[in-house]
């Protein structure tokens, strides 16, 4: 059976096509920077936004139109993974990631969960096997059951510890089975609502203590994806423990784990942390821990996750240089952590809007591409930090100064003189890059 008989395979028209069903900027075997498009962006689609999300809202019921309900929930299950699998084909994506309970209901007992996702995991290898589309990561939903009501990991309650350590040992036996490149921990209640009742420290440690019991799993069944924490500041904790790229990374160096996790990071979670994404990008970066990324975007009006469909050209070129800066996102990649508008209910609209985010990321990688090689920004901040080439700032960053050395210098100083950044006229100049002047 076909879920979009109207639908072809997407293919690559350029920018002057007509057709909505076609790439105008994803071209997966164009070379970009030394590597093909495909090779830089490694897309993923996300099971639980495209396969599970009904439309619904606070204030509406589901509006979505979907095909795949069957007469049970393990039928419909199985009709997912064939309309899924199509869906991957038609868009030529390469990877897909899931949480445990997307693919498959949780059942009355933790042994009939483990049934049910042995027997969709079976399905899915049947299809990854026929049309060579990999898993790029899963993960254990550890936050939507009642149980997890205060956590999982960071819970007050020993058995729902024990639980959640049982979901994880699943993932990671799935993971193995399906040839996940990376496993991720988002940690949705993984905080508290108020300290009046809650011992920080005692949680934090439990929840290293999984992490560490997970990494020793995984060394033990000869699996060992790269591990990535995926930060949020808050939604659905009040106060969450891995709020940023910076809390997350303080967490990981405190733990001695920085050899086994880096960091998932997503749009959306950067801008509710009251940060850019290139900031949580940089940041990671610069700390050796960029893993993947969970593309999507925010609504600056709404202050919710609201993960939209990444359409802004100047935020997914500051990604793609991020990226490229990174030397490349492998084994991560980049995942439609998205979902359609409540507007745009119809079956096609889940592949024209993973079309306009995938050509949205391929412009932004063209236009990065085209700043790296003209040095555009390099030559910037080299201008920027100039002073730093002379006798005293080389000194400087020679550790040959101290603070009486520098005290002498400054006594000598009889005025400073500063340079004007011209940020205007540079951000004018981004914007020519932007839209193909330059």
């Amino acid at each position: 059976m076909t879920y979009f008989p109207n639908i072809e395979k997407i293919v690559y028209e350029g920018p002057r096509t007509k057709n909505p069903f076609a790439f105008r900027h994803y071209n997966p075997d164009e070379v970009v920077a030394g590597k093909t498009m495909k090779e830089h962006l490694r897309f993923g689609v996300a099971y639980w936004h495209t396969m599970n999300q009904d439309g619904s809202d606070p204030f509406g019921k589901p509006v979505n139109e979907r095909t795949w309900f069957g007469a049970t929930e393990m039928e419909t299950a199985k009709n997912r993974v064939e309309a899924f699998f199509e869906i991957l084909e038609k868009l030529n994506v390469e990877y897909f990631c899931f949480h445990d309970v997307d693919i498959a209901p949780e059942g009355d007992s933790l042994e009939e969960f483990y049934r049910n996702i042995d027997e969709i995991t079976d399905l899915i290898k049947e299809k990854m096997d026929a049309t060579g589309i990999k898993l790029l990561w899963n993960t254990a939903n550890m936050f939507s059951h009642p149980r997890y009501n205060n956590g999982a990991a960071s819970t007050n309650n020993a058995e729902v510890y024990a639980f959640a350590a049982a979901q994880i040992k699943k993932g990671l036996d799935i993971s193995k089975k399906l040839g996940g490149e990376n496993y991720v921990f988002w940690g949705g209640r993984e905080g508290y609502e108020t300290l009046l009742n809650t011992d920080m420290a005692f949680e934090l440690d439990n929840v290293a203590r999984m992490f560490k019991m997970a990494v020793a799993y995984a060394e033990k069944i000869g699996h060992k994806p790269q591990f990535l924490i995926e930060p949020k500041p808050k939604e659905p904790s009040k106060h969450q423990y891995d709020f940023d790229a910076a809390t997350s990374l303080q967490f990981i160096q405190k733990y001695g784990l920085e050899g086994d996790f880096k960091l998932n990071l997503e749009a959306n979670h950067a801008t509710l942390a009251g940060h850019t994404f290139e900031h949580e990008l940089t940041v990671a970066r610069i700390n050796n821990a960029l893993g993947s990324i969970d593309a999507n975007q925010g609504d600056m009006l709404l202050g919710w996750d609201t993960d939209e469909f990444p359409t802004n050209l100047y935020d997914t070129t500051f990604t793609m240089l991020e990226l490229l800066e990174n030397g490349g996102i492998a084994p991560g990649g980049i995942n439609f952590d998205a979902k359609v508008r409540r507007s745009s209910f119809a079956m096609e609209d889940l592949l024209l809007a993973h079309i306009a985010g995938m050509d949205t990321f391929a412009k932004g990688l063209k236009v990065a591409a085209r700043l790296r090689e003209d040095r555009f920004l390099e030559d910037l901040k080299a201008d920027r930090y100039a002073s730093f080439q002379s006798e005293l700032g080389q000194n400087i960053l020679a550790d040959k100064e101290d603070l009486e050395s520098l005290t002498n210098y400054a006594l000598q100083i009889e005025n400073i003189e500063l340079k004007s950044g011209h940020i205007e006229m540079v951000k004018s100049q981004l914007n020519d890059y932007i839209t193909g002047e330059l």
